[in-house]
């Protein structure tokens, strides 16, 4: 389904296209969390929410040209009993009144410990890109208010983050900011002469993601 509605996605936006909009129906009872657009740049849409009906909610995207982009919705659904499986969620995007492409997120319940603490590749990657984004973010205005201990810390975690996910951009970016010393647990000091010109390269820098290794 996610080759289809990508493939889609992309014949549609192949000439450019000034305004989508994504909309997301959950079930009645059903709430949507958040809508966020993870690569290649984090973006949060979830305040950008306008009422389509009492079910569906539209999220601009923004103007398209020949590109692909990933989102992360997540839904919190009623408790239903072990075995029963409920259609979650439907995501659309649309242009104008058009529906261009469409996918189906069904939730199954179950008491499989396998299947229940198991969390998709995808879903992982991009969570850590975001946690990136705000420590970079976090860290840089920690260290700018003089809270050198604060901005250690979270620009440890960037570090940290930065080398599970394989972001090597956001890698080489912090090395310019503080001494690497453990990348693997995100130990690092703070270096005592920035250009501020490389803090600002890391901040503007900082949503830029990296796509999931097929």
């Amino acid at each position: 389904m996610a080759e289809v509605f990508a493939s889609l996605i992309q014949a549609s936006m192949a000439r450019g296209i000034a305004s989508a909009d994504m909309r997301v129906w959950a079930p009645q009872g059903a709430q949507v969390l958040f809508v966020r657009q993870v690569a290649p740049t984090v973006e949060d849409l979830t305040s950008r929410r306008t009422e389509v009906n009492a079910l569906t909610g539209a999220y601009p995207t923004g103007s398209w040209g020949d590109e692909s982009r990933d989102y992360h919705v997540a839904i919190r659904l009623a408790a239903k009993a072990i075995g029963q499986e409920q259609l979650a969620a439907r995501v659309q995007l649309v242009i104008g009144d058009q529906v261009v492409a469409q996918g189906l997120v069904k939730a199954l319940w179950s008491n499989d410990e396998a299947l229940t603490t198991r969390i998709s590749p995808e879903v992982a990657h991009y969570t850590g890109q975001t946690e990136l984004a705000d420590a970079i973010q976090e860290g840089l205005a920690a260290k700018a208010a003089g809270d050198t201990v604060t901005a250690t810390t979270k620009l440890g975690r960037a570090v940290q983050l930065a080398a599970q996910t394989g972001n090597e951009e956001a890698t080489s970016r912090l090395r310019k900011v503080v001494e690497v010393d453990d990348p693997a647990t995100g130990v690092v000091r703070l270096k005592r002469t920035v250009d501020k010109l490389d803090e600002m390269a890391l901040d503007t820098a900082s949503t830029k993601t990296t796509r999931v290794k097929k």
